[in-house]
């Protein structure tokens, strides 16, 4: 069997090759991201990793995986900063306060669809004028759902996390790893990355 990753993100690229899987291709998914109007976070996750999961074409011999993470405060979605001030907003809302992150994972043979929904809470500390306009330069908030990337600098803003470190990062492996495991996809955990 053959693995199709539904998407251009090099991290989940990365977390895959953790678990020693390499996809045989990368088929990101043209759809249009936008939330509906009073959509719930979990409901759009849902939503757009479906659609994903629709608009790739495969084959009978190819299993297709797609994944969506959105950060969340209460019923706020919060996407990928459109600008630096959009960047600066997110910060500023999400510093001294918990938040969610979900990530929700679909996977898709010629038989079946599996759908799996993993939510981690992050606590940012309370960031001061320097920290924030520090990560503003940086620019790593660039293309980054919530403006930051717990994997990176802003890991230095976040004292604490309930749930999965991975799926916050794009990719829940845990999960990731059952579904794969359970349509038959061999997992070795023996290749490296290169």
């Amino acid at each position: 069997m053959k693995l199709v990753l539904g998407s251009a993100s090099p991290r989940r690229q990365e977390l895959l090759a953790q678990i020693g899987v390499i996809p045989s291709d990368i088929r990101p998914a043209d759809i249009d991201e936008t939330p509906q109007k009073a959509e719930l976070p979990l409901s759009y996750a849902r939503r757009i990793t479906a659609n994903k999961l629709q608009a790739i074409d495969h084959t009978d011999d190819e299993i297709v995986l797609c994944a969506d993470t959105v950060v969340s405060v209460g019923r706020r979605i919060l996407g990928k900063p459109s600008n630096e001030a959009q960047a600066i907003e997110y910060l500023s809302l999400l510093s001294g306060r918990r938040h969610r992150v979900i990530t929700a994972v679909a996977l898709k043979t010629k038989d079946c669809v599996i759908e799996k929904q993993v939510t981690t809470a992050v606590k940012f500390k309370v960031l001061s004028d320097i920290e924030l306009s520090g990560y503003i330069r940086s620019n790593e908030w660039q293309g980054k759902a919530g403006a930051y990337a717990i994997q990176g600098i802003a890991a230095a803003f976040i004292p604490w996390i309930n749930g999965s470190y991975s799926s916050v990062v794009g990719l829940p492996l845990t999960e990731v790893a059952g579904m794969l495991s359970g349509v038959g996809y061999p997992l070795d955990y023996n290749r490296t990355s290169s």
